[in-house]
């Protein structure tokens, strides 16, 4: 479909609506180094795939090409993770000061060890440039074995805490406090190797290089400068350059192909400036006991605890939510965060005692994990194997590089640390001050102290809103809400209330509460509190879409019941809730006026018209064009803008009695089939001089006609619904005569009775073996029919010629829909020829689904 052209999902005044959530994609090629909460990795397929959503539904599946075995999936995923993994960790090793076999050995540990028993099976651990600033104070406080010994320790601290099961507790950290950590620890860092690309060496805080750079500004190095320049122009023009290019550069990630270009250019300039040395193995420095206060070791310790686990937890929730967000075909298990946990303490412990660095969850890399396709903990294992591969067989040409390239490739790291995006995210909500607070202290006063500033900002701002927060779940009985029905879902719907106000610091309680809600149950969240946090929205939103994803139906709502708005990805369009059988004018006392029909004009006039004038006039300047043809019944319960959620412009459609299309004319004659006076159908182009015989009913292939050939429609979807009145008096004449297909006796030809003839097919093939609804058998008689009926019409509407030319240049699909009116639930029909549920959430249809039912 072409870009801004609306589909039922979207009206064109929505689509054109700036969302203010909206932030640029992420990718994870061209950004080096991203440590927390990166965006849901987004193709190209989809995208385009998304672009040609025509079904009424969460969306259209993906046209996949054939899909990667698993396993060679996970290989192609563990060399781009190894490609991003190889030169960050030389950098972040050079800008700690530690040895930098250190950083090659704590990738290859964090790949194996951590990989093979991790709670994130796609989750990527290594060095990280988070802890760079912790661990370069340690190691100029207490030497680098002594740091060895402090990450051994700070492991065994996280298998305990691991073992406590109190990894959720992380959460009740403010993500403007983690943003404003790691943009403190961005600014520190790039402070400090901005002396490196400049030439010169680093000062031991971030108040005196920045005092420093004057006089290093005024005693350049021009080599260090020059190869410094390639690294960071390649790593700022990758996006564009990855954008026009083709080939083997789409797979290159932008760290390694900057330290390339630079190694490239230093080597042929001749240009003599120190670089990597890596040390033969037998000669590495191993862990030793550390000599110090023990308040200050304690202290230490601490800070690497805290900081990983909090950087590799928050890691961990976001690689779900991509994992989710990618609609896998092979579903990889959510995180458990406490095993994680236990496995980054494993990684850092033995990482610590073989003279390592520091360990966490690495988002970049896991991120470029997901969005390589990766589907198991194989990628990263292999990942860990290639580091351990090129330490041993690479190690000449790893000496090539210049240390001014690796300290440009940090400095980026930590600018990009410092993201616009997380800013406008705590400015959103009301928490810049807990981000400038914890920027301040990091910068000012180190990690754990400017953390510790942070939440206390955090307390003093939120007690003014705090009071207590209550969840508490219901069961209700009754059965499961329309659509939830399937396998693994709950009998019984249930009922979340939160009371009291949402802040971080009832995460806990709430992510508790939310954990004993059975996986594919019906659940309706209500909120009675005024005011919602960044951490709790973010924990309801994401809990929502994994509960959904996996079979379930959440909705959140007010006291009063009104559904609370959807995130900023989802429909803009309000819910249909003004309109309620018109109570809100009718009372049993009061019968309804006789113009109740100019009443609700007059209501439009006053309340609607103001709203979309602006809308209609610009359809009227331009002309319609929409992409849809909706063919429906004519039954008044039947909406098509409320079910579809479309508007002024959307939809092309036509109704009439049974939701049928007659077969056209292929005799020439221009017509439809047309009925006898005996009620018998007629062939095409017979009879028609017969005295009695009716007119030829053009109406609906001449809709059909100018849908296709003059409006240009992309998609043809053919509804229909349960309690069918036409489908009905289908079955009410066969129970009665016998064969329905045949003329009764002294039963007049009615109208009626003519156009009902259309529908006889779909009686035959009810009766042979016509399309089910996947989750559950059929209701009656009558949507069986319902059923065949919708499968029927789209075969008639495949032999008109139009359609059939559409269809053959491939620029028109057909699709089919049911609705069931006492369940307000929509059924779409799938290639394997069942109708299965369209499910609240994220606009993701299950594989069965497919929307293209040619």
């Amino acid at each position: 479909m072409p870009a801004g052209r609306p589909t039922p999902l979207g009206s064109p005044s929505a689509e054109r609506a700036k969302d203010p959530e909206h932030e640029p994609e992420h990718d994870p090629a061209a950004d080096p180094e991203h440590t927390a909460d990166p965006e849901p990795a987004k193709t190209a397929e989809p995208a385009k795939t998304a672009e040609h959503a025509a079904v009424p539904g969460p969306a259209a599946p993906p046209e996949h090409t054939a899909p990667r075995r698993p396993s060679v999936a996970d290989l192609s995923a563990s060399v781009t993770v190894f490609l991003i993994a190889l030169p960050l960790s030389l950098g972040i090793a050079l800008a700690t000061g530690a040895p930098l076999q250190a950083g090659l050995l704590s990738a290859a540990v964090g790949g194996i060890v951590v990989g093979l028993i991790s709670g994130a099976p796609l989750q990527v651990s290594g060095p990280a440039a988070g802890l760079t600033v912790v661990t370069a104070d340690l190691i100029q406080q207490y030497g680098w074995r002594a740091t060895c010994a402090i990450t051994a320790f700070a492991g065994l601290a996280q298998l305990a805490l691991g073992s406590l099961k109190v990894a959720r507790s992380a959460l009740v950290v403010s993500p403007a406090i983690v943003h404003g950590m790691l943009a403190g620890i961005g600014a520190t860092i790039a402070l400090a190797q901005l002396h490196i690309v400049l030439g010169g060496s680093p000062q031991s805080s971030p108040v005196d290089n920045t005092l420093a750079l004057p006089g290093q500004f005024a005693d350049l190095d021009l080599a260090a400068v020059s190869v410094s320049a390639v690294v960071v122009v390649v790593l700022l023009g990758y996006t564009w350059l990855r954008g026009r290019g083709t080939g083997p550069l789409r797979y290159v990630p932008g760290a390694l192909a900057a330290i390339v270009l630079a190694t490239g250019f230093a080597s042929l300039t001749g240009l003599r400036l120190p670089r990597v040395d890596l040390p033969s193995w037998s000669s590495h420095a191993l862990a030793g006991m550390p000599d110090g206060p023990v308040l200050g070791l304690v202290a230490a310790v601490l800070t690497i605890t805290v900081v990983a686990s909090v950087e590799s937890l928050l890691s961990a929730v976001a690689v779900d939510k991509l994992a989710v967000a990618r609609g896998d075909r092979h579903p990889v298990a959510r995180a458990d965060l406490d095993r994680e946990l236990r496995a980054q303490g494993a990684g850092n412990f033995l990482a610590g005692l073989l003279g390592g660095l520091p360990i966490t969850g690495v988002a970049v890399r896991s991120s470029a994990n997901v969005a390589a396709g990766a589907v198991s903990r194989r990628s990263a294992v292999l990942h860990g194997v290639w580091v351990v591969l090129a330490s041993l067989l690479l190690v000449g040409t790893l000496e090539l590089i210049p240390l001014a390239a690796l300290g440009a490739l940090v400095m980026v790291v930590g600018i990009q640390m410092v993201k616009i995006s997380h800013v406008r995210s705590v400015r959103r909500h009301r928490e810049v001050l807990v981000y400038a607070a914890t920027v301040a202290g990091v910068v000012m006063l180190g990690v754990l102290e400017g953390v510790a500033v942070g939440i206390a900002v955090a307390v003093a701002m939120s007690l003014h809103r705090l009071s207590r927060t209550r969840v508490t779940l219901e069961r209700r009985g009754g059965g499961a809400a329309p659509g939830a029905a399937g396998e693994g879902a709950s009998e019984d719907a249930y009922l979340v209330r939160v009371r009291g106000q949402l802040t971080f610091l009832a995460v806990p309680r709430l992510s508790r509460g939310l954990a004993q809600v059975p996986p594919g149950a019906t659940v309706e969240v209500e909120l009675t509190g005024s005011f919602m946090d960044h951490a709790a929205y973010e924990t309801l939103q994401e809990w929502r879409q994994a509960h959904v994803a996996h079979g379930g139906a959440a909705e959140l709502v007010s006291a009063t019941g009104r559904r609370i708005a959807e995130p900023a990805t989802t429909h803009h369009c309000h819910p249909w809730t003004p309109w309620r059988n018109h109570c809100c004018v009718t009372t049993p006392e009061q019968p309804a006026p006789a113009h109740r029909l100019l009443s609700g004009i007059s209501n439009f006039q006053r309340n609607t018209a103001p709203r979309v004038r602006e809308e209609l006039a610009r359809l009227a300047r331009e002309g319609q064009r929409p992409t849809q043809l909706f063919l429906t019944c004519a039954d008044s319960r039947v909406v098509p803008s409320m079910i579809t959620s479309s508007g002024p412009g959307d939809l092309f459609t036509v109704r009439n009695v049974g939701n049928l299309v007659p077969l056209p004319d292929e005799s020439g004659a221009g017509a439809d089939s047309a009925s006898d006076a005996g009620g018998g159908t007629a062939t095409a182009g017979a009879r028609r001089d017969a005295p009695d015989a009716a007119l030829p009913d053009d109406s609906v292939a001449a809709a059909i006609e100018f849908a296709v050939e003059v409006l240009r429609v992309e998609s043809i979807t053919v509804c229909g619904h349960s309690g069918c009145g036409a489908v009905q008096a289908l079955l009410d004449e066969e129970a009665a005569h016998g064969d329905a297909a045949g003329p009764a006796a002294g039963v007049p030809p009615t109208p009626l009775r003519r156009w009902l003839r259309h529908g006889l097919p779909s009686l035959a093939r009810a009766r042979e073996d016509g399309p089910r609804i996947a989750s559950r058998p059929y209701a009656d008689d009558a949507e069986r029919v319902s059923l065949a009926n919708v499968a029927q019409q789209l075969d008639h509407l495949r032999r008109h010629p139009c359609v059939r030319r559409r269809l053959a240049d491939g620029s028109l699909s057909l699709h089919g829909m049911y609705f069931h009116v006492g369940e307000a639930q929509a059924y779409v029909l799938g290639a394997q020829g069942d109708f299965t549920a369209v499910r609240p959430g994220p606009a993701v249809l299950p594989e069965r689904a497919a929307a293209d039912v040619r």
